[in-house]
């Protein structure tokens, strides 16, 4: 071990040091991953396959006289790229509400010993924000309403996402904590899975009977999404603890606390250096991991010839297989080390990725294979990605940190979308945008490997 190293482990005691010897009862731990499960269906059924997809960017929410013309005409197809368009722009302030907000929300959970109120209010209000979303019936109008819900339900999600993610050094010791990190993920994938089924066999039953004036059967979901989220969520708040109050937390105002995260920052690169770098590592190779679901669809149907109800069946193909990955990679990660798992996770992508596009023309099989081969590996560098960071973390920074990580992946998110672009535009092909991907997971390697572990981490 460097001296870098030896002196950061001696002097950042982490919050996991301090689960040392504890046995950690398995209620506890299940609870806890449930909030995975709970949450899930915003980001499977809301935010990327049904709601936003199916209902909230098509013709439904144009001018009669404009959905009238149909596909082909130009009018038609700009119409429609403006609801696209409307819905990023909702999404981008969504994210930069998140990165201004998450270091800051988080650390003043850390010192009060509310982050599992803070988590309650944030979850509450995302339920909130769903359940709202059956109240924007399928008209031009309603339009605005639905993109700033779904942005608000982001913001939430996110939020709680910090809290929820600083819980995990209450749930786990230095032996358990990639086994609980993966059986959140896991649990998670495996709930988006569920829920897409039971909307894909609503649609194929015609949605019971439901009458489809005015959107009726999309907005039904999106309830549905905000009740599944709702009864999931309540075993970690009946299970796990609250954490604490710190006894010498620093109590500041809100607009000061933005003093206190700088300061804070600082803190970390003299005495957390690993934190601080592994923070921008992951920001990187996150984009690309996301880059993989963000683009998988388009991939699939614009390079692949895949149809509609292909991409459903890849789509829940590719949550089971990552779900499964990321509960199996848990002993991988407390036994080797996430460093290891998240490296060799990263490897894995290159080359599947690197597959995908130089084999296009074998035809569908190729990306059958080297699809869920890339969602093979996906979930394992996510949850040895936070498992990671909870090794590393001082002790009762956990929120701020966390809140942190949310921030930087906020920060790098225009990685894999820039390059994916450029790509497109500069060859004409949409296949050489998977190059754009690759090669922002290639960069995150890079820089994983560039992270020092401190013995903690190890």
């Amino acid at each position: 071990m460097t001296t870098s190293a030896r002196g950061e482990a001696a002097t950042a005691t982490t919050g996991l040091e301090l689960q040392e010897g504890r046995t950690i009862p398995r209620r506890q731990v299940l609870a806890w991953a449930l909030w995975d499960w709970a949450a899930q269906p915003f980001q499977s059924v809301i935010l990327t396959f049904i709601f936003t997809a199916l209902y909230l960017t098509t013709d439904v929410f144009l001018d009669p006289e404009v959905a009238a013309l149909g596909e082909g005409d130009p009018a038609y197809e700009a119409a429609i790229a403006g609801l696209a368009s409307g819905l990023g722009l909702a999404g981008t302030i969504a994210g930069v509400i998140v990165a201004l907000l998450a270091p800051v929300l988080g650390q003043r959970s850390d010192g009060t010993g509310r982050r599992k109120r803070s988590l309650a209010i944030s979850t509450g209000l995302l339920v909130a924000a769903m359940a709202s979303l059956f109240f924007v019936q399928g008209a031009p109008a309603y339009f605005a309403l639905g993109v700033s819900l779904v942005a608000i339900g982001s913001v939430f999600s996110e939020i709680a996402g910090v809290h929820y993610n600083a819980m995990l050094v209450q749930v786990s010791t230095p032996r358990t904590v990639g086994r609980v990190s993966g059986l959140g993920w896991g649990f998670g994938y495996l709930g988006g899975i569920l829920a897409l089924v039971l909307v894909v066999i609503a649609y194929s039953a015609d949605w019971f009977g439901l009458p489809e004036d005015a959107g009726l059967p999309f907005r039904m979901v999106a309830l549905g999404c905000a009740l599944w989220t709702a009864l999931f969520a309540i075993p970690i708040f009946l299970t796990v603890p609250e954490l604490p109050p710190a006894e010498q937390a620093e109590r500041v105002g809100f607009a000061r606390s933005y003093v206190l995260l700088a300061r804070h920052i600082a803190g970390l690169w003299r005495s957390s250096r690993t934190t601080f770098w592994f923070l921008l590592a992951s920001a990187v190779f996150r984009d690309g991991l996301a880059g993989v679901f963000t683009y998988g669809a388009v991939i699939a149907s614009a390079v692949y010839g895949f149809g509609f109800l292909e991409v459903v069946v890849f789509g829940i193909a590719a949550n089971l297989v990552a779900g499964i990955a990321t509960i199996a990679s848990g002993p991988l990660d407390d036994r080797l080390g996430p460093k290891t798992v998240i490296v060799g996770s990263l490897v894995g992508l290159v080359v599947a990725g690197l597959a995908v596009f130089a084999l296009r023309d074998l035809g569908d099989v190729v990306f059958w294979v080297g699809g869920l081969i890339l969602c093979l590996f996906v979930g394992p560098a996510q949850s040895a990605s936070r498992s990671f960071l909870a090794r590393v973390t001082p002790a009762g920074r956990e929120g701020e940190v966390f809140g942190l990580y949310a921030t930087t992946g906020r920060a790098a998110s225009f990685l894999a979308p820039a390059l994916w672009t450029l790509l497109i535009a500069v060859s004409g092909v949409t296949a050489f945008g998977i190059l754009g991907i690759v090669a922002v997971l290639l960069a995150g390697l890079v820089l994983m490997l560039l992270v020092r572990v401190p013995s903690p981490a190890r």
